[in-house]
């Protein structure tokens, strides 16, 4: 293994690769602790400090920043905007045929649709900076428990400041977009996975300590035991998958033979991803935040329906909480996977150059084989993608974690799933120059 590595910085061209990704990704980090024009640097870190890095329904945006959210940074609003602005775009191929035809135009077609992504990601960044800066403002963003310091987190509130400071966050957006696709085009890996990687890892070894600061070192250790036996199942599901085999027959084009070759499609058993966990967890900050906005009723009290919110809605060690958490991602997978995989369209694909699926007669037979095949691989995967994403919950219960736990939800998933993912590029690379990979 150490070896292989030596052989990743004796290849001059891998070598240059690899040092430019981590270049841009210390660039990254460093932006991450710039703190935004007129923002109050000093009573940031101490509601940080008094609340625990906790924030309430902002933590699933301040784990994707890396916790450049919660200090009002530069690059508070992390690589978010961008997630959003792929998975609407993804999502708006279903509605609108433009946007299916430009999918099915190949290349061409492709950069266009990731054109239409980056103005969106734009205006969800000037959207969401105005938002993060009007609850900072407002001295909501810590909740009750930040203390005086939380209500004065900016230095200057004029209407000049407050645009600057919008400018600045959306600019950091544009600039970390452009970092992302500047990894892919001339690093290792996918960019936008990248950043996504390191800004989850960056807040590890804080969950980590704070757990062995309030639990001890025995139930640290057990937290590492127990992480390790996570990260190795969430790797064996993350690469299992079920192959339908397909033949193509032969045909005669002049006097060449083409075809008559056998092969398969690879259905994975997670093949969303972690697009549900996303959408079940964004969803679920929807009640939480209209019980925010609608604390009091006419007559000064507290209404019922934000008291039920408060008690089952919002705090991750509910059991109602962790029910309709598992439910709308088990929902989701279906929903999402439905989009990206189309049975009628892989089998007019296989009937179009001649291949079929053994014992299946093409078209129409062969699209409700593959659609039966899907719904029964997709049970399996989304009870695993609920387990693991109710893994931080089930942690804040027991040993006083956050619900940033760092073996669980959506965490675990992009760790496993972008590490391996890059890995198998480098040994790709390596392959092709020493005729051995990174891993034997």
């Amino acid at each position: 293994m150490i070896g292989s590595i030596g052989r990743i910085f004796k290849t001059p061209d891998l070598r240059r690769k690899v040092l430019f990704t981590l270049a841009i990704i210390g660039l990254f980090r460093l932006g991450s602790f710039i703190p935004a024009p007129f923002v109050d640097y000093r009573n940031v870190q101490q509601c940080l400090a008094g609340t625990g890095n906790t924030a309430g329904l902002y933590e699933l945006i301040n784990l994707f920043s890396g916790g450049a959210l919660l200090q009002l940074s530069i690059f508070a609003l992390g690589i978010m905007p961008y997630i959003t602005a792929s998975i609407i775009t993804q999502l708006l191929r279903v509605v609108i045929p433009h946007f299916e035809a430009l999918h099915k135009e190949g290349q061409a077609g492709q950069s266009k649709l990731t054109q239409y992504t980056r103005y969106l990601t734009i205006g969800l960044a000037l959207l969401q900076s105005t938002t993060l800066i009007t609850v900072a403002r407002s001295g909501a963003m810590f909740g009750n428990s930040g203390g005086p310091a939380c209500n004065q987190l900016l230095a200057n509130d004029a209407w000049y400041a407050i645009i600057l400071m919008v400018i600045t966050m959306t600019a950091g957006t544009g600039l970390i977009m452009w970092l992302g696709e500047m990894i892919t085009e001339r690093g290792v890996g996918n960019g936008m996975s990248l950043l996504i990687f390191v800004s989850i890892a960056a807040v590890f070894p804080s969950s980590l300590w704070a757990i062995a600061q309030s639990n001890g070192s025995t139930i640290f250790v057990i937290v590492i035991a127990v992480g390790i036996v996570i990260m190795g199942l969430v790797v064996f599901v993350e690469q299992s998958q079920r192959r339908v085999p397909v033949q193509y027959a032969k045909r005669m084009v002049g006097r060449r033979t083409y075809g008559g070759t056998n092969t398969y499609i690879p259905i994975k058993v997670n093949m969303a991803g972690v697009i549900p966990v996303i959408f079940a967890s964004s969803l679920l900050y929807l009640p939480a935040l209209l019980a925010q906005f609608n604390t009091t009723s006419a007559d000064g009290t507290t209404s019922a329906w934000v008291v039920w919110i408060q008690n089952n809605l919002t705090s991750g060690d509910n059991p109602l909480y962790m029910a309709v958490y598992f439910l709308l991602i088990v929902g989701f997978t279906y929903f999402y996977v439905a989009i990206i995989f189309n049975p009628e369209e892989v089998a007019d694909n296989m009937k179009r150059y001649g291949g079929f699926i053994p014992g299946i007669r093409a078209g129409r037979p062969t699209a409700e084989y593959l659609d039966y095949v899907l719904t029964r691989i997709t049970l399996p995967g989304s009870l695993y993608l609920g387990l693991v994403a109710l893994i931080p919950l089930v942690a804040l219960a027991t040993v006083n974690a956050n619900q940033n736990f760092p073996f669980g939800g959506a965490s675990i998933l992009i760790i496993v799933g972008v590490g391996l993912d890059t890995v198998k590029q480098i040994d790709a690379q390596l392959q092709q120059r020493h005729y051995e990979g990174l891993l034997k």
